[in-house]
């Protein structure tokens, strides 16, 4: 049965996600959260002055952030992290974009971004959102616009025109996938239409970083208003959960409480802003040093440290059941879903799944697992990818959803509650280890403030 605060947690993240077409506009978002909870803005090119207690947030490239809380206890143990990611696939806009088609027709060049599926693009609602660089005396400025009306659409070709439609299509992005503007009198106006959204002239526009987005808000439905779609859920979801939990969690006094959400995780993450760049180093390395910590005490904080890494799995498919792995089979409102693959594409272990696990039991949240078909391979997400900078105890997790990458994803209404209830147990745990391997976690008052696992 649902609850009220699982449709409410819903509506909200529809509502956040309508509000954040990009990954600029859900940095931005996040950044408004933050601040209403009290946390403080630093910046990578000034000097940091952190204080105890104090709840601190830094941006890279206004498409990534890390928010962390700081203890009472400056001599804190280590760093629990939770990271997640703010980009979707999408079409990005090029520059130069408008394009006369048969003396009648103008429309917009686009190329892919992301690995998406490309079909549920066509006969939608679209606009462009985005940030450019306006020119203002000797400054170069970043703003961030959302043309807010259906303002394109890609058309889908006839079935006359096409009879083997339905026999499956592949895709020629640079034709099938165009969107259509206006017509010839529309010639020109795209310029005209971003500088007017900014309230500036054409010519102090000097590049911009523009995308298509669906128009089509989120909603909930199913029988019993079960499931919920909307755009971006991959992985927006998560990421708006890692938040949230962070702004509402029990102080931790043993460890630095961290949420880090990283760009760029569809395309690979090796940007400066990705999960591959130096930026959850730099921020931890400065957390330590403004905490009066030495190279060695940070080393032995990561080396103590947990993250857990929060990107959406597959649930099975009610078309397509034989697409799931034979025994691990996850499903909608049925709990946080734990992803494991014997290549390390997800860096879960046995030790780093047990230690979830518990916290999932502690929080009232029920775990399911995901593991790939041995005869299909899957994706990689931010954990194997941020480890390779900072080396750390990590499981791979997300919550349950169909289609993937497309425009329109669904998911369970009661699992955003979900992650949200773990991550905030997370952050009220310290997870600590000995010599010998054993783990104790440290904060839960039915085991006695302590529980103990090898």
């Amino acid at each position: 049965m649902l609850l009220d605060n699982q449709i409410d947690i819903s509506k909200e993240l529809m509502d956040f996600i309508k509000e954040s077409p990009t990954a600029f506009h859900v940095v931005k978002n996040f950044s408004t959260m933050l601040e209403k909870a009290g946390f403080i803005k630093l910046n990578e090119r000034n000097k940091w002055k952190i204080e105890q207690g104090g709840k601190y947030y830094v941006t890279r490239n206004d498409s990534s952030i890390i928010a962390f809380q700081v203890p009472d206890n400056m001599d804190f143990y280590n760093f629990q992290i939770a990271a997640a990611h703010s980009d979707s696939p999408a079409f990005k806009i090029k520059e130069n974009p408008e394009m006369v088609e048969d003396n009648n027709y103008v429309t917009l060049n686009v190329e892919k971004y992301g690995g998406m599926l490309m079909a549920p693009w066509l006969d939608r609602p679209l606009s462009v959102a985005g940030r450019v660089i306006v020119k203002d005396g000797n400054t170069l400025k970043p703003v961030l616009l959302n043309v807010d009306r259906d303002l394109c659409l890609i058309p889908n070709l006839a079935i006359h025109m096409n009879r083997n439609a339905n026999n499956g299509i592949s895709y020629n992005p640079q034709k099938d996938m165009i969107p259509l503007f206006g017509e010839i009198a529309s010639k020109d106006k795209f310029d005209q239409i971003i500088a007017n959204e900014v309230g500036v002239a054409i010519e102090d526009i000097i590049s911009t970083d523009l995308f298509l987005y669906n128009r089509e808000w989120g909603t909930i439905w199913g029988a019993d208003n079960e499931f919920m779609s909307a755009p971006r859920l991959d992985d927006v979801m998560c990421a708006f959960s890692c938040i949230k939990a962070l702004t509402d969690n029990k102080e931790n006094n043993k460890s630095v409480n961290v949420c880090a959400i990283f760009d760029n995780e569809e395309v690979g993450s090796t940007t400066k802003q990705g999960a591959d760049s130096s930026f959850l180093y730099d921020v931890l390395s400065r957390i330590s040093m403004c905490m009066g910590k030495d190279s060695e005490d940070f080393i032995r904080a990561c080396a103590s440290s947990f993250m857990l890494s929060a990107d959406n799995a597959h649930a099975v498919h009610p078309n397509y059941k034989e697409k799931a792995d034979p025994t691990n089979r996850p499903y909608m409102n049925k709990g946080i879903v734990i992803k494991y693959n014997a290549n390390q594409k997800y860096t879960t272990d046995a030790i780093s799944a047990s230690i979830f696990k518990e916290i999932c039991k502690k929080a009232g949240v029920e775990v399911q697992s995901y593991v790939n078909r041995s005869d299909i391979p899957g994706g990689s997400t931010l954990g194997n990818i941020s480890n390779s900078h900072v080396s750390l105890n990590t499981v791979d997790i997300g919550l349950a959803q169909l289609a993937m990458h497309s425009p329109y994803e669904t998911a369970g209404v009661k699992d955003t509650e979900y992650m949200i209830k773990a991550v905030k147990k997370f952050y009220e745990t310290a997870i600590m280890a000995d010599e010998e391997g054993i783990y104790r976690l440290i904060g839960w008052d039915y085991y006695e403030n302590s529980t103990t696992m090898r």
